[in-house]
């Protein structure tokens, strides 16, 4: 039996994944899986550095998981930095910082940088593991808060990928400080967004897919809103589909709705209140693009991401 320990930091949350696997090729059995929204992302769009009380955030969530993973007898453990890291001038402190924690796990451990494109890929493989290989091919979306990466691809692997720089907070930070936003900053975000995307499709050819597959935060959380689920439970929510039409009533009233509003809501995690609308929008842009150009007309949620995709990636 092997233990391993998956992070993966960006730019609204931090994650892990502990698991076991009896043998390399066996399933991963989850011991532990856990989200905390830190927001190391504050500001890095406007500033391009972190913030000194992000950073300790960030500290403050990883030390815990530390603990945690000691506890479980992780052996192998591999911490994924996205979308803000590679933005922040002051990253170094950022690293320094992970050292000094990661290494009560395993001795000379640290946080790394992955490309858009390495994210992209991570993210396929734990989104598709449990899927038919008959729905495919898929289109994988894992919409974050700084980029989001489009992968198409089957079970036997990615054929095309690319991480756009869009996400649920740098949309926010530059487009909607109104609250709820008016409605020509509504119209200046979903334009923001579709500049963003458009090189995501130019580059990942879509027409052909069979079945779209959304990650992450933004699209469980749409997903959960549009079950009408009184709380957040991830078993309803995995797998789940929500049609495209279901999905557009869900994000037009999220964007319409009050930070209040928004928080009063059942499964919403607090610290996607202020975000959720503009990763409605993109959500919306993603939508419209993957009707006009492969027909599809739902959305299946995996709560199996990045972090799956490392994980697995520890066994190879």
């Amino acid at each position: 039996m092997t233990v391993v320990g998956a992070v993966d930091c960006g730019t609204n949350s931090i994650r892990l994944l502990v698991a076991r696997a009896d043998s390399a090729p066996a399933p991963l059995v989850d011991i532990h899986r856990e989200m905390r929204v830190v927001r190391l992302g504050q500001g890095v769009d406007a500033t391009g550095r972190f913030a000194p009380e992000a950073i300790e955030r960030t500290r403050q969530a990883l030390a815990d998981y530390v603990d945690i993973m000691v506890a479980a007898g992780v052996e192998r453990v591999r911490m994924v930095a996205t979308s803000a890291t590679r933005d922040a001038a002051n990253r170094d402190d950022f690293f320094a910082m992970t050292a000094e924690l990661l290494g009560r796990v395993v001795p000379g451990a640290c946080a790394e940088v992955i490309t858009g494109d390495e994210e992209a890929r991570l993210s396929f493989r734990g989104a598709v593991g449990e899927l038919d290989s008959a729905r495919g091919p898929f289109v994988v979306t894992d919409l974050g808060g700084g980029s989001t990466e489009v992968v198409v691809g089957d079970n036997d692997g990615v054929r095309a990928a690319y991480s756009a720089d869009i996400g649920c907070v740098r949309l926010t930070e530059r487009c909607l400080p109104s609250d709820p936003p008016t409605d020509d900053e509504v119209a200046a975000a979903r334009a923001f967004a579709r500049e963003r995307l458009e090189p995501a499709f130019a580059a990942v050819p879509v027409e052909g897919v069979r079945t779209w597959v959304g990650v992450a935060g933004t699209m469980t959380t749409l997903a959960a809103v549009g079950a009408g689920l009184a709380d957040y439970d991830p078993e309803v929510i995995h797998l789940s589909r929500i049609s495209l039409e279901d999905l557009d009533s869900v994000c037009r009233r999220l964007v319409a709705m009050t930070r209040d509003e928004r928080a009063a809501l059942g499964p919403m995690h607090p610290g996607r209140v202020d975000v959720i609308g503009g990763g409605s929008l993109v959500a919306m842009e993603l939508a419209e693009v993957l009707s006009a150009r492969a027909g599809i007309t739902e959305l299946v949620v995996s709560e199996h991401d990045i972090l799956d995709g490392i994980a697995m990636g520890l066994l190879d």
